[in-house]
């Protein structure tokens, strides 16, 4: 079948506990081939920048639509969020039902509930007519809670979430492996392999006529008739249309990073007995989030998958949030076997509700899809749907509802404000604070440590590497300035204002900014080290 062949195990890369692999599952499963850079101009009908979920998708509906279409990924497609994601397929994203009725009323909820339903059912029916092998199950989808202080909200959001036309259920039991107080529960769920799907997606659709560019950094759009993007290396992409599906927008001409607060989340796989599968998909908010599913693994055994942990990036303490997550693993599930960990990262709106439709009120012809709130893989599939139909000239019922240009002043006053003083505190407080500015702080980092120093007046990031070099780049954020922080598990600096990752050498990981931190020479000029 399409699909299975690129898929194999490699050797385990050692992360940061011995025996566990610091990779994705999914990454480390299906390696995939790769795809050209951009080597010329190109004029096509659509570009779509970002190769994710949501851009492969949106570029697939697009291609069997007789579009001519261009995907351009600034590393590689099915790599970054989604090839980090724990792939659940649910119509049931925490708790959205019942605030959703409150704050839009009855009639959103059940566009929202329709809109994730369709997008699941469109994946299955994809998988199956083109005959990939991506481990889909159904399973049941469930919102628990371990503390009786929770159930008030489980049983409103069942009531909301059943009115919203979901299969939706309050229980007082479930399959894990320990007591809850009870849970929503909805019926005929889905989870899959992500990467597995979008390689034969990307190989389907380029069987007729898409193209996917690999390792291609898109640094500017020229709106217009047609429009213009810009790629890192002075090449032009010209389009018609133009899709910005690069989980955080770069190009954010509606100001939506007043309204998107980015958070990261750390994941643990672990091998268990087929035996002990709790048979379904479960998340809580309840100790920092804890999300748990399975997936096939070798040997006739399941892969346990649990996410947790949730910070803001940048925010440091990364290592002891692994171990705490590490640990939950085996206390909650005894015998399981931890095997792999990575990192996942999501946007979250004001309102809790993607942004999916024109980039900006005064957009003709260049759309976006973004804030996600953990939910990317119902999310990115109903984008792609959704972005391909108001491109082609159609309408859709929820159309209103993820328009990027909507107000909802009295759901996002609050959440933005606070957002906003996230984001202030930082800028300002990280420029102020006098922690770790000295120069001896660099010297005396060991392998593997990162902090941030005062040099000639301005803040550098330093980082001493396995051979006890010293890296140093630039403190600020490329995208608007921000302090970043040293994640030491990941070992990458990230920024904590809008979510942006370098790498120690200062390449870009992750957006929103597409301008590496510049490299600075610890061995010239005088260092500061007042603070």
């Amino acid at each position: 079948m399409a699909g299975r062949a690129a898929r194999r195990l490699h050797p385990a890369r050692q992360g940061t506990h011995p025996g566990m692999t610091m990779q994705s599952y999914w990454m480390e499963s299906a390696p995939g081939v790769p795809y050209p850079v951009l080597d010329r101009d190109l004029q096509v009908d659509v570009a779509v920048v970002g190769g994710g979920i949501a851009g492969l998708s949106t570029a697939w509906e697009l291609a069997r639509a007789g579009r001519s279409v261009a995907v351009l990924e600034a590393g590689r497609i099915a790599a970054g969020v989604t090839g980090n994601t724990t792939a659940k397929l649910s119509a049931l994203h925490t708790l959205i039902y019942a605030d959703l009725a409150s704050s839009a009323g009855p009639e959103a909820a059940a566009l929202y509930a329709r809109s994730q339903r369709e997008a699941i059912a469109h994946l299955i029916a994809t998988a199956t007519e083109l005959g990939v092998d991506c481990d889909i199950e159904r399973v049941p989808s469930l919102t628990y809670v371990e503390s009786a202080d929770g159930v008030g909200k489980l049983k409103a959001e069942a009531e909301a979430a059943e009115q919203a036309g979901l299969p939706a259920s309050f229980v007082t039991e479930s399959s894990l492996p320990f007591p809850i107080a009870g849970a929503v529960r909805v019926e005929d769920q889905a989870q899959f392999h992500p990467r597995a799907y979008l390689l034969a997606l990307a190989e389907a659709m380029t069987g007729i006529g898409a193209l996917v560019f690999e390792g291609t950094r898109v640094v500017g759009l020229k709106e217009g008739t047609p429009c213009r993007l810009t790629t890192s290396e002075g090449l032009t992409v010209t389009a018609t249309d133009v899709v910005v599906a690069t989980h955080y927008p770069i190009f954010d001409r509606s100001l939506l990073f007043t309204r998107m607060e980015p958070h990261r989340e750390l994941v643990v796989a672990a091998a268990i007995p087929a035996g002990q599968d709790p048979g379904g998909m479960f998340i809580t908010t309840e100790q920092s989030t804890r999300s748990v599913r399975t997936a096939p693994y070798e040997d006739g055994q399941r892969l346990l998958i649990v996410t947790g942990e949730s910070f803001l990036p940048g925010s440091g303490n990364v290592g002891d949030r692994l171990e705490r997550l590490r640990s939950w693993t085996i206390e909650r599930f005894p015998g399981a076997r931890p095997t792999h960990w990575w990192a996942a990262q999501d946007n979250d709106t004001t309102d809790g509700v993607p942004f999916v439709g024109p980039l900006h009120p005064g957009a003709k012809h260049a759309y976006v899809a973004t804030g996600f709130g953990g939910w990317g893989m119902s999310n990115g599939v109903m984008s792609g749907l959704l972005l391909s139909t108001l491109i082609t000239g159609g309408s859709s019922p929820w159309a209103g509802l993820y328009d990027p240009r909507r107000l909802r002043p009295v759901r996002e006053a609050g959440p933005a404000l606070k957002m906003q003083a996230t984001v202030a505190r930082h800028f300002v407080g990280d420029r102020l604070s006098t922690a770790g500015t000295g120069a001896q702080d660099a010297i005396d980092l060991l392998p593997g440590e990162g902090t941030v120093v005062k040099k000639g007046g301005k803040r550098c990031a330093v980082y001493r590497d396995e051979t006890g070099t010293l890296h140093a780049v630039s403190a600020i954020c490329t995208h608007m300035g921000c302090v970043v922080g040293f994640n030491e598990a990941e070992r990458s600096w990230e920024c904590p204002c809008h979510g942006s990752r370098f790498g120690v050498d200062g390449v870009v990981l992750q957006g929103p900014a597409v301008a590496p931190l510049e490299k600075v020479d610890l061995a010239s000029g005088d260092d500061d080290t007042s603070g």
